[in-house]
């Protein structure tokens, strides 16, 4: 027995230590030498290990902003193992570490198994994003976009239904008010096409592609741009849990996806219902929150990044869409939708990452290399916590333009998710959403900041089904003046009563001011333009109103300086002299 244990002992002893190996992975492109362009994959950039100790240095990386994490091959270490007596950095909304520089230079990276540390000139302040190429952000933009569905409308759940044959006959008005449409996912699947099992089928419940395509061709017809909506963090099975359809997109090619190009944490590899669990055949880590009613998509992934850019190609080409909505962004690295955008080349690109933190907001656009604009979530949450609550305090500088960000905002007050919440929910509590008709003068103050303050505002269909004629004559009044969605803001105040500002538009200026606490006196050098329940909305003198013709009316009124126009219930009004007259001059009273 001491003889066969002493062989055992002597193998144990001749068998070779393996030793740990270390990964840097992070938001690397083509060319640029930070992460040698192997964007986010597993194993891409090795540390060069001395025992448990790795490093790497990475040469000439160009001024930008930049994200990482280490990996030992199949786990993630990010800003909670950071040091930060070595930078001050900070973290993004799934722990990235994040870092801008602002010249080229050598980055090292070192992790000991403990702490990570960074060598290099760096520092966290909001970068200069000029030096980005911003694809799918169009620079003072003047465009407003309206969502052209909410949960299951292919339904009518109560403010209209909107199949494409629905949309058909109101194509000519909205693409009239609208530069910008958002459809909802338009791929064969359910959950109002979220669970897409087909990309390559455009025959849905919103309708057949024959359909699509007529009522994108009309919009067309009138100048506006359709956004579809991008479903490519996960998809649904066409079969059991891991089978799924052939994908064609003729010339832009074929793809059969597997289980391979899943991400290798997805609950298909160990839920025991599941028909795949035992299989080998996987993708990496994921890069970002997994999404536990689908298959989460392997983005590292050479065959999953060329079949996401062949499907965009087609959307693109074949079916017309003219840009993207990206859903549930959280669950991949943003560098992917930089990728995307980059190779398809939207006009306009959008993506959901659902935070209410403005600094998130910003570490996921510097991840994405500013290639994209983001939904202004923590707007939506001051929408919800002061106008839906009466008050007017937490307006000022509110949103991503609170650090300098609204040309990258979408901002909106309610979607397809929020509106489906329950009142009770105080971070979705809004005050408004049962009954739209009844809580008008909020929803038509939120209205008002939405399409007043700079960003590309977003209006939700049942908000303007509901309110159309309002809605209109602001964003004729947004579009006369030539607001954009870098437009500057000034003369701010905000309190409990009241809010104020003076937005600064390509053509002229507007002043909003609502509460009951509101100065209601015509400022020197404009006019009431829109009138409301506790809010009003004056514009420059040398501003003209569409679609009236007010410099005609004028001529018949005489001197505008001396009169006052209004908006009412959609309806242009002239006050002179204590009297009261028509678009058409004449007199109301």
């Amino acid at each position: 027995m001491k003889k066969m244990l002493s062989v055992i002992c002597a193998v144990f002893l001749t068998l070779p230590v393996v030793a740990v190996q270390y990964y840097v992975s992070g938001n690397g492109t083509a060319g640029n030498p930070w992460c040698d362009g192997k964007s986010w994959g597993v194993t891409a950039c090795a540390m060069t290990m001395s025992g448990d100790n790795g490093s790497i240095t990475f040469q000439g990386v160009p001024a930008g902003a930049y994200q990482f994490k280490v990996t030992n091959g199949s786990s993630w270490f990010g800003m909670a193992k950071f040091r930060s007596s070595c930078s001050n950095l900070y973290a993004s909304g799934n722990d990235n570490i994040c870092f801008n520089t602002q010249a080229q230079q050598d980055i090292t990276i070192t992790y000991d198994g403990t702490g990570i540390c960074l060598t290099g000139t760096v520092g966290n302040e909001y970068p200069d994003t000029t030096q980005y190429g911003a694809v799918g952000v169009p620079s003072e933009y003047e465009g407003v976009m309206m969502q052209c569905f909410y949960w299951d409308s292919y339904n009518n759940k109560g403010y209209g239904r909107t199949k494409w044959i629905d949309l058909i006959p109101m194509a000519e008005e909205i693409g009239e008010n609208f530069d910008l449409l958002w459809f909802p996912p338009s791929g064969n699947g359910g959950g109002t096409g979220y669970y897409t099992k087909r990309y390559s089928s455009q025959d849905s419940d919103w309708g057949s592609m024959g359909k699509l395509k007529e009522l994108i061709g009309l919009l067309h017809g009138k100048g506006a741009k359709v956004i579809g909506d991008i479903v490519v963090n996960h998809r649904a099975s066409s079969s059991g849990w891991c089978a799924f359809s052939n994908e064609n997109f003729g010339s832009y090619g074929q793809f059969q996806m597997t289980s391979e190009h899943l991400c290798s944490g997805d609950e298909c590899f160990t839920d025991k219902q599941s028909d795949c669990r035992n299989s080998s055949a996987r993708g990496a880590a994921d890069t970002g929150d997994n999404d536990a009613g689908c298959r989460d998509l392997d983005h590292t992934s050479e065959f999953v990044q060329n079949f996401v850019k062949a499907y965009l190609s087609w959307m693109r080409n074949t079916m017309g869409y003219d840009g993207w909505r990206y859903d549930m962004v959280k669950g991949y690295s943003g560098s992917y939708v930089s990728m995307y955008n980059q190779s398809s080349e939207p006009f306009f690109s959008v993506a959901e990452y659902w935070d209410g933190n403005p600094n998130n907001l910003r570490s996921y656009l510097e991840s994405a290399s500013y290639n994209t604009t983001v939904f202004d979530f923590s707007l939506k949450y001051k929408f919800n916590s002061n106008i839906g609550k009466g008050s007017y305090a937490g307006m000022k500088n509110a949103g991503l333009r609170s650090i300098g960000l609204q040309k990258y905002a979408v901002t909106f007050i309610d979607n397809h998710d929020t509106f489906e919440r329950s009142d009770n929910q105080s971070d979705e509590y809004i005050g408004y959403k049962k009954n739209l008709a009844a809580n008008k003068p909020k929803i038509l103050q939120a209205n008002a900041y939405l399409l007043m303050l700079p960003g590309t505002p977003c209006v939700f269909f049942p908000h303007w089904v509901t309110f159309k004629n309002e809605i209109n004559s602001m964003i004729a009044l947004r579009k006369a003046a030539g607001v954009h969605n870098e437009s500057e803001v000034s003369d701010e105040s905000a309190s409990a009563s009241a809010y104020s500002a003076t937005i600064q538009g390509h053509h002229g200026s507007v002043i909003l001011r609502m509460g009951s606490g509101r100065d209601q006196s015509v400022p020197a050098g404009y006019f009431r333009a829109i009138q409301g329940n506790d809010f009003d909305i004056y514009a420059s003198n040398g501003v003209v109103f569409s679609p009236v013709n007010i410099t005609a009316n004028e001529q018949v009124l005489g001197e505008p300086n001396n009169s006052e126009k209004q908006i009412i219930d959609g309806h242009l009004y002239i006050r002179k002299n204590g009297c009261t007259y028509d678009a058409t001059g004449r007199l109301i009273r």
